[in-house]
């Protein structure tokens, strides 16, 4: 029985799905899920993401890590932590910039958060060499009482989220159900949000409009800031997504670079939507632990020293290599590229002295609160 057939059947015996749970039943099936079974990343795949783009990423991602380190003292024994690690390129390409800096690689344990059995299979192939034991775990909690730097790339857009539609003075949320011909199709529940959880001026949009909401991200974020605040350590979000909340529906399917429609094959397509970063700067001010403020991917890796960096490369190459490296450059900073669109936050406590890091993007110019 198909990924579909199944929904189908249990939304005939139980009703409307709410969006959430359908993205988590097309990503994370343990049988017929998009991560269980899908390529994904990469050229060939379905979607392409930064460490994929080009090396330049993981080691600038590399470099922060160790600057990070550094600014917390150096402490001998700290987990250096991926959540989401993909094919485990970036991991490979930050473990490949540490050997540069004995201190640091000798300081760190690695621990790669994947709930996937098929992705932890591709990253234990792809990371075999690289002269560390990976440590595999499913969720935060299991990570080590001990400080961590964690980075998150391309993670909080594929937990699920809620969505909810203005009809009337209500804003119903927005369910996945049965049309006349059995095929899935978007309806509006009988689910409710609580009006002070909506932004500002609610009341005036107009019917249809669309409030997205992620739980399981603000949850992830909350786990991750008590980890820090008791054991100590650094995290980097980073991800497409806006600054202030807002209305407007985001989610969005992909499948060989092309969007699709979501609901016609649950299982062959990535299912993600835009990051809402304000609900997750609150968090992490109201644990009482450091943030920066939310930064560009482009100015953030800009600041890192990519172009610097790209130079180096790019001085004992030829001609076909330098113009890679230019486009390769292009594509992660560019305002029109990944640019603007991905946002960059920071979060710490135990710095020495209790300082603000002296690293991007906590000192850098700042583009949001």
């Amino acid at each position: 029985m198909s990924l579909r057939q199944r929904i189908s059947r249990m939304i005939r015996h139980a009703g409307p799905m709410p969006l959430a749970e359908f993205i988590h039943l097309a990503l994370s099936d343990p049988e017929n899920g998009y991560y269980s079974r899908q390529t994904a990343i990469g050229a060939k795949g379905d979607f392409i993401t930064a460490p994929e783009v080009s090396q330049l990423f993981g080691e600038l991602i590399g470099i922060w890590c160790v600057s990070a380190w550094q600014a917390l003292g150096s402490p001998p024994a700290i987990a250096l932590v991926e959540a989401g690690p993909g094919h485990g390129t970036l991991m490979a390409d930050i473990l490949r910039t540490a050997q540069r800096f004995a201190d640091f690689n000798s300081a760190i344990s690695v621990h790669l958060l994947e709930t996937s059995p098929a992705m932890v299979a591709r990253q234990r192939k792809r990371l075999s060499g690289t002269g560390h034991a990976i440590q595999w775990h499913a969720s935060l909690q299991a990570l080590p009482a001990m400080p961590a730097i964690l980075i998150a790339n391309e993670l909080l857009d594929v937990l699920p989220f809620r969505q909810y539609v203005k009809s009337g003075k209500n804003w119903l949320e927005n369910c996945i159900g049965l049309d006349g011909s059995d095929k899935l199709t978007f309806m509006l529940g009988a689910g409710q949000i609580d009006p002070a959880l909506l932004p500002h001026g609610h009341e005036f949009e107009p019917d249809g409009s669309v409030f997205e909401v992620s739980p399981a991200r603000e949850a992830f974020v909350q786990e991750l800031c008590e980890h820090v605040l008791a054991h100590n350590g650094a995290a980097l979000l980073i991800d497409y997504g806006h600054v202030k909340s807002g209305f407007g529906d985001t989610f969005q399917a992909v499948r060989a670079h092309k969007p699709t429609n979501p609901l016609e094959a649950p299982g062959d397509a990535d299912l993600t939507s835009h990051v809402d970063f304000e609900p997750l700067k609150r968090l992490a001010d109201h644990a009482g632990i450091g943030r920066s403020a939310i930064a560009t991917q482009g100015e953030f890796l800009l600041a890192m020293g990519l172009l610097e960096r790209a130079g180096i490369l790019g001085s004992t190459a030829d001609n076909d290599r330098r113009e890679q490296i230019r486009t390769e450059v292009e594509r992660l900073a560019a305002p029109n590229e990944m640019g603007n669109l991905f946002k960059v936050i920071g979060l710490w406590h135990g710095c020495q002295g209790g300082a603000v890091p002296d690293l991007p993007p906590f000192v850098m110019p700042k583009t949001g609160d």
